[in-house]
Formats: structure tokens, C-alpha cells, sequence
């Protein structure tokens, strides 16, 4: 009896069940590492924003930074103690934490921006200025330094005028994939490098033709990326801008990823590619021109971030958005320590730092011969 009971169980679990059995384990574990990486990169983000505003010219211990942080926090802040000196107060909460916070919001922003270009041309080398959306930011955030175009709305003509830049040059760049009545990836992507390659000679003419010579230096120096004018009062516009268009993306995680497989795929999904590739183009915009604005022109950190997480987390877009803003802010925290630090007192432009660190990438992502878009990851 007990020996037609094993038989009949070892009949009933065939290969299809036992497939079944494998797949569901397989998810599961999955599941655990990536909540795994989430946590991590979540403590490594902390511990990072705290190592950042620790070190500089005044060191400062990690327990007094906290403690300034907490005590600025309504209904919290009255229960601690001030034994701190207002100088440290002034150096931690004006002038670091604004930095590092800014820094973080930027690298995010960067990655998620990466993320999103990189799904909808179908390729893994894409970033803004492959579709001359950094580069329409640059012509308006040129053109409000140097001539005070956008005066007119006051702290906030710099983003005003970065981002008309970027919207203007994506508008430009999705109006030439059209010609012909076409629109393709490739005709986006060839449409996008030749508006690119225009503005940027239109930059460069604007900067040659400008009266001020001190306005030259502070673009020229601008366009390498800086953080150095971090304020509290700048956080507000990247960070909701940010945040938000993260939520947005994520909502769509699903049509990434089928746009990523290609449209006619993705159009068998049941995505509407048109109206889609028309609204990512426009967060694309919308995102690179705030963060242009506030940051300047920093390269590489939307293409390498994207390489980095598809590798340990697969090809997912709901678990490589998240990943990416993480990984991200996190890089972008620490060239900024090395622009301030490196040369101290003088300061680097902190596109310098990640050119420095995605040359090298690069080379290496070309000498390993096993990597595809959006392979490797588990």
C-alpha cells in the first residue's frame, strides 16, 4: 500500500510540475536578492550623504550632523539638546547638507533619465545628449547667463530657460524623425545626434559672441558640471520634478518594457508607441532641463548607471528604475567629494570627475566581449 501511494505521488509530479516547482523557487529567490540590493544601496545612500558632509576643511563628527538634521525637524528638533557651536550648525546645514542632497537628487535624476532614453531607442549607449536634449538645455541656460534671457522670472530663470532648451530640441528632433511620414528609432536617433551636433555649435557661438568675460568663465565652467551653489531654496524645484517623474516612470514600468523589445512588439502588448514615445520624450525634457539647470552638463552618469544595475538586477524597468536612482545618487555624492577634495581649496568641475570614471568603463564594458543590452542581469 504505502508503495502505490509513492508511485502514484511520483506520477502525479511531472516534469511540468516540477518545472513549475523549480520557476516559483527561482522567483522567489530573486525576489529576496533584490530586496537585498534595495536595502543595501538604501544604507550605503545613507552612509554615504553622512560621510559627505563629515569630511571637508572642518571635520565634523557623524552623531553632531545628525543631530543638527533632527533638530530642524518640527516637533523633533525640540527634544534635542544644542551642543553644537552655531559655526558647525552654519557649515553642516547651509552650506553641506544642501550640497549632498543636491547631489543626490542630480545622480538620480541622471540615471533615471539614462534608464528611460536607453529603453526607448533600443540601445545601450543612449543618453541626453545623443538626442540633443542637454544640449538644447545648454543653449538656454547659455543665453540666460550671458544675456539675461528669461530675466523675467527671476531665481527661476535659469530652469525656465534650460528647460525651453531641452523642450525646443526634443520638439526639433521628434518634427525630423517624422520627415517622410515615418518615425523610427534609427531616424530618432540620427535626428537627434545632428540636432545635437547643432547646438552645440550654437553654444559655442553664443559664448564667443558675449561682451562679458567673467559670464564666459562661469559657463564655460558651468558646462563641465558643478554643485557648488547648492542652496536649500534650489532643492525644491529638482527634487519634486524628480520624484515625480520617477512615479510617472514607474507607473509605465510595464510599457518600458515592452518598448524595449521593440515597437512592433510592443504595439502587439497593447502599447500605443506613438503617444508614449511622445510622453517619455517629454519627461526626458523636462527632467534633463531641471537638472541641467541646477547642476550643469555632467556626462556619463546616465550611461554607466543603467550598464551597472541591468547587470545585477536583470532588464526589469520596475527593479532598474529604482535600483538606478539609488546607485546613482549615491556615485554622484562621491565625485562630488572628490571635486571638492582632490585640489582643495580649489574645486574641480565635477564632470571631470565622471568623465574621469566613464572613459574607463567603457573600455572595460568593450573588452567584456559577454555583455548585451540589458544581459547579465539574473
Amino acid at each position: 500500500m504505502k508503495r502505490t501511494i509513492l508511485e502514484s505521488s511520483a506520477a502525479t509530479d511531472s516534469p511540468g510540475r516540477r518545472v513549475m516547482k523549480i520557476a516559483k523557487r527561482d522567483i522567489r529567490s530573486f525576489r529576496g536578492w533584490f530586496a537585498s540590493v534595495l536595502f543595501v544601496l538604501i544604507l550605503v545612500l545613507i552612509a554615504s550623504a553622512t560621510l559627505a558632509v563629515m569630511l571637508g576643511s572642518v571635520s565634523i563628527r557623524p552623531g553632531t550632523i545628525w543631530k543638527i538634521a533632527f533638530s530642524h525637524i518640527p516637533l523633533i528638533g525640540e527634544w534635542i539638546q544644542a551642543d553644537w557651536s552655531k559655526s558647525e550648525e552654519t557649515i553642516i546645514w547651509q552650506i553641506r547638507f544642501p550640497r549632498v542632497l543636491l547631489a543626490a537628487i542630480v545622480g538620480a535624476g541622471l540615471s533615471v533619465v539614462g534608464v528611460t532614453i536607453q529603453a526607448l531607442v533600443r540601445n545601450s549607449l543612449a543618453d541626453p545628449y545623443l538626442l540633443g536634449v542637454s544640449s538644447g538645455a545648454s543653449v538656454g541656460a547659455t543665453l540666460t547667463i550671458l544675456f539675461g534671457a528669461f530675466s523675467l522670472y527671476g531665481q527661476y530663470s535659469l530652469t525656465i530657460g534650460a528647460f525651453t532648451g531641452s523642450l525646443l530640441a526634443i520638439v526639433l528632433v521628434f518634427a525630423l524623425s517624422r520627415l517622410g511620414g515615418q518615425n523610427s528609432t534609427v531616424r530618432l536617433l540620427m535626428s537627434g545626434i545632428a540636432v545635437s551636433a547643432v547646438l552645440s555649435a550654437i553654444t559655442s557661438l553664443i559664448i564667443f559672441s558675449a561682451p562679458n568675460e567673467h559670464g564666459i568663465r562661469t559657463v564655460l565652467f558651468w558646462m563641465q558640471g558643478s554643485l557648488a551653489g547648492a542652496k536649500w531654496e534650489y532643492l525644491t524645484i529638482p527634487g519634486v520634478v524628480v520624484v515625480a517623474g520617477m512615479f510617472v516612470l514607474m507607473t509605465y514600468n510595464r510599457s518600458l518594457n515592452a518598448i524595449m523589445m521593440g515597437e512592433e512588439t510592443a504595439r502587439t502588448l497593447g502599447v500605443n508607441t506613438e503617444h508614449f514615445r511622445k510622453m517619455l520624450l517629454v519627461m526626458t525634457a523636462l527632467l534633463t532641463g531641471v537638472i541641467v539647470s541646477i547642476s550643469g552638463a555632467i556626462g556619463f552618469v546616465g550611461l554607466m548607471m543603467p550598464h551597472i544595475v541591468r547587470i545585477i538586477v536583470g532588464t526589469d524597468h520596475r527593479r532598474v528604475l529604482p535600483v538606478s536612482a539609488l546607485l546613482g545618487a549615491s556615485f554622484l555624492i562621491w565625485a562630488d567629494v572628490v571635486a571638492r577634495l582632490a585640489f582643495a581649496p580649489e574645486e574641480l568641475p565635477i564632470g571631470i570627475i565622471t568623465s574621469l570614471c566613464g572613459g574607463p568603463f567603457f573600455i572595460w564594458l568593450m573588452l567584456r566581449s559577454s555583455y548585451s543590452f540589458g544581459g547579465g542581469g539574473r
